[in-house]
């Protein structure tokens, strides 16, 4: 499986979706982990350490979401990521759907499967 985690767009938001000994973990049971450069610095994590940890850094958004099969994110997708979802893909997030009819009509349209850690 091809994993993605993308820096969070959201304002004020500096945590990240995937530790390096996760993708560590991840690497080594064959998946192929790809994680937006700078992802991990509002956590402290360089890139380098998820490089280390068999990671492959992209460096835009746009790529992870084209690639990866599962993106992994700490926050609901904003208008712009929701954009770049597609049916097939797996989104695993916090979504806080209740309070967006938005969000939530746009994850239909994307027609991607949407798994909130809320649930």
């Amino acid at each position: 499986m091809i994993i993605g985690v993308p820096r969070e767009v959201k304002a004020a938001e500096h945590r990240i979706g995937l530790l390096p000994s996760a993708a560590y973990q991840l690497t080594q049971r064959g998946h192929r982990v790809l994680v937006e450069t700078g992802a991990g610095a509002g956590s402290v994590y360089p890139d380098g350490d998820y490089a280390e940890a068999g990671a492959e850094l992209v460096q835009t958004h746009e790529a992870v979401f084209s690639e990866a099969e599962l993106i992994v994110k700490v926050k609901e997708p904003q208008p712009e990521e929701t954009q770049l979802l597609r049916q097939g893909q797996v989104l695993f997030t916090y979504l806080h759907l209740a309070p967006n009819p938005n969000l939530t009509q746009a994850l239909v349209q994307s027609r991607c499967t949407a798994i909130a850690y809320e649930t």
